[in-house]
């Protein structure tokens, strides 16, 4: 069975919409695409004309970057679009479910409701201080509800788990030729584990979601992308789309492959793995924290006491980290991204004042 067959029937022929870009390129004089001839004087970019569909010069750095080919990629904004283009192309609306382990990314939800699908929950483990995904229950739910999506968060948002290489396996094994498995690597470059890309080869049912947002330090630019099997990248792209990424946001995703930049991009990530084991054990030192646990991203999972009162004794101090209260599973816990060492050390000053206050 061909991972197209999972593929809405109605949008297995579906071409999409021809732009103008798509339609022809090249040439010198363009008046087929009902452009404003000139630009404004403050533009210095020419965006007064349509961007390209795919800019092709991100697109080759990306493939270059995760080790794929041109066919197995589409550049999307953020891994948003990426999410609600799989739903989109190969859910039923009012049919097709998707499977989620909670608690996790919510717009793996939020775009099934968006698209009239029913969301199946296989809820992660918490076990010896720690999250593991359940896989033979994963794997039930997706056979026993005719699931065409899987989403799996690896590094996990929010709980900070790796998934296990041989469990990713067990999961494509099983699923191949029923349902998709999307392995979604956000946090990916703060792991130790390889990319689940490696295994594109062997299983046509992997689809790998890569962003631009967290390592790249580009939130703000917009840019993602989904690699999977070329005939599934060609359904994606026909469901996108025709313009959907700026030439601002192009340019400045390419500027962070230069050889210089990239240097600083490691550099930010291994300063980041520093910091974030130096807030693990001033935070599991804390009075008012039960547990901190164990992250392969680039936050950490904290339990507290009383996490609604530490998050609203933060916030009126000017600091923001995000409550877990819409998880019944981690209701007492706070998410708190790793920042610089000197807004870190703001947010450990704040929390050991409230230890003091509290117990005052």
């Amino acid at each position: 069975m061909s991972v197209l067959d999972l593929v809405r029937p109605d949008l297995r022929e579906f071409s999409g919409y021809l732009s103008a870009r798509k339609q022809n390129s090249g040439g010198d004089v363009w008046l087929n695409a009902n452009e404003a001839a000139r630009a404004q004087p403050f533009d210095g970019q020419q965006l007064n004309r349509y961007p390209e569909p795919q800019p092709q010069a991100l697109k080759a750095a990306l493939c270059d970057y995760y080790a794929v080919s041109a066919e197995q990629l589409l550049v999307t904004r953020g891994s948003d679009e990426a999410i609600d283009l799989l739903v989109r192309a190969l859910c039923v609306p009012g049919q097709d479910s998707i499977v989620i382990q909670s608690p996790t990314f919510g717009m793996y939800a939020v775009s099934a409701r968006l698209h009239a699908c029913k969301t199946v929950d296989s809820p992660l483990r918490e076990i010896d201080g720690r999250f593991d995904w359940d896989i033979p229950a994963m794997i039930d739910a997706a056979l026993n509800n005719g699931s065409k999506l899987l989403f799996l968060c690896s590094p996990a948002n929010p709980t900070g788990q790796s998934r296990p290489a041989e469990a990713l396996e067990t999961l494509l094994r099983a699923l191949l030729g029923h349902c998709l498995v999307v392995v979604d690597e956000a946090y990916g470059e703060y792991s130790r584990n390889g990319s689940a890309t490696a295994l594109l080869e062997r299983f046509s049912n992997l689809a790998v979601l890569k962003t631009l947002s967290k390592a790249q330090a580009l939130a703000g630019a917009r840019i993602g992308c989904v690699i999977a099997d070329a005939g599934l990248i060609t359904v994606l792209k026909a469901c996108q789309a025709p313009y959907p990424i700026s030439k601002p946001s192009a340019e400045i995703a390419l500027a962070a492959f230069a050889p210089a930049n990239l240097a600083r991009t490691y550099e930010g990530i291994s300063a980041c793995l520093g910091e974030r084991g130096r807030m693990q054990e001033a935070l599991t030192a804390l009075p008012v924290v039960r547990r901190v646990f164990e992250s392969a991203a680039n936050f950490l999972l904290v339990r507290f006491d009383d996490s609604a009162a530490v998050c609203r004794y933060l916030l009126e101090r000017g600091i923001i980290v995000r409550a877990m209260s819409q998880y019944p599973a981690i209701t007492d816990c706070l998410r708190i991204s790793i920042g610089t060492p000197d807004e870190n050390a703001a947010l450990l000053t704040a929390l050991n004042t409230f230890c003091r206050d509290s117990h005052a």
